[in-house]
């Protein structure tokens, strides 16, 4: 629990009942716990025993009940252990993008639209003039009858097909987005976790994507000294491992995931904090942590350059700051087209919600 701060629990006390207080409480910490309700009521016993959250009214006990009442936790009947319940997975993803979108400006309201218009799917504030074919329920009657009125004038209003003024109509972008997230040891590494803040906006964005967004797709990949995929709801769970970086393995199960979606943009968001440091050949691992190693380094530029021809580009968000891990995220960027992000841990959730949006409107094609 070195490092973490949670004084902001204690300010908002008095704005909320007690259950509710304490559940906001539950509920980050188990992002730092990995999903295990018997450690994050631990640790909220020993918060509570430092900040006085509970009262001699309502304790932790009173707490307990009042998540199983709930539905927020279940009892092994057999044993007596805990566990959050989908309902709590749910929550801990609403409370994430809540998070996450907080620290967002929006610009505006609704759904995602591309640039690119014509007969698409929304309307547009954009004219134009009246071409065979256009639908009639794109007509803009008003800009129309303006133009018959400065034309003819009122004495002899008369309309044509050349007044005609048509609504723009905007398509909408769908998207299928591999997220990959490194679980190498290196992030939880050098007295800094970085694997919570990259789980939060996995968790935020897949919430987006599934309230706001149906059509869209994404599927979440973890990369160690393997590659894999999970659910949406193994990500409260996540974890990092005794592992080193297998790139080439996320990005190769990654082109296998997109091949399979139908949607003409695709895209790799990866969040990893170094360097590519595994192979696997045949069933042997081919390890070196030691710099930047040219046959690992090569075999995940290769995969670069087949991504660029597949037209999938790999937006890479970097949260570290070694130069020489950089200068592989620059040469990696260059030989893919894609692009890189040097992120804060606290600006990870917004460089990925802005660039999401921002790829949702520029790629289609």
């Amino acid at each position: 629990m070195k490092g973490f701060l949670f004084t902001k629990f204690e300010e908002q006390a008095d704005k909320r009942t007690p259950f509710e207080k304490l559940l906001g409480l539950f509920m980050e910490l188990l992002s730092y716990t990995n999903g295990d309700a018997a450690e994050a009521l631990s640790w909220l016993t020993q918060l509570d025993n430092k900040y006085k959250f509970t009262t001699d009214d309502y304790g932790i006990g009173d707490l307990i009940q009042d998540l199983l009442d709930n539905g927020y936790i279940k009892e092994n009947e057999n044993d007596g252990s805990l566990k959050i319940s989908p309902k709590t997975e749910q929550t801990i993803r609403k409370r994430s993008l809540e998070e996450v979108f907080g620290r967002l400006k929006k610009t505006r309201q609704g759904d995602h639209h591309t640039f690119k218009t014509g007969r698409g799917d929304e309307p547009s504030p954009e004219t134009r003039p009246f071409e065979f074919g256009d639908a009639p329920e794109s007509i803009n009657y008003t800009g129309s009858l303006k133009n018959a009125m400065i034309r003819r004038g009122i004495d002899e209003l008369n309309m044509h097909q050349d007044d005609l003024e048509i609504h723009e109509r905007d398509f909408k972008a769908q998207t299928s987005t591999v997220l990959m997230i490194d679980i190498s040891h290196s992030m939880i590494l050098y007295g800094e976790d970085r694997i919570t803040p990259a789980k939060k906006v996995a968790m935020a964005l897949s919430e987006l994507i599934t309230t706001r967004y149906p059509k869209d797709t994404l599927d979440i990949v973890v990369f160690g000294n393997d590659a894999w995929q999970i659910e949406m709801k193994d990500l409260p769970y996540l974890q990092v491992g005794p592992y080193h970086t297998n790139t080439v393995a996320g990005l190769e199960l990654a082109m296998e995931l997109l091949r399979r979606r139908k949607n003409p943009n695709k895209q790799i968001f990866m969040i990893t904090d170094g360097k590519p440091t595994c192979l696997k050949e045949g069933g042997k691992y081919y390890k070196n942590a030691f710099g930047i190693d040219r046959k690992i380094l090569n075999k995940t530029l290769n995969l670069a350059g087949q991504l660029r021809k597949l037209r999938i580009p790999v937006i890479t968000f970097m949260i570290a700051q070694d130069q020489w891990l950089q200068a592989f995220v620059r040469e990696f960027t260059e030989v893919n087209g894609g692009k890189a992000f040097y992120s804060s841990l606290d600006g990870l959730g917004g460089f990925v919600f802005e660039d999401y949006e921002r790829n949702k409107k520029r790629n289609v094609r």
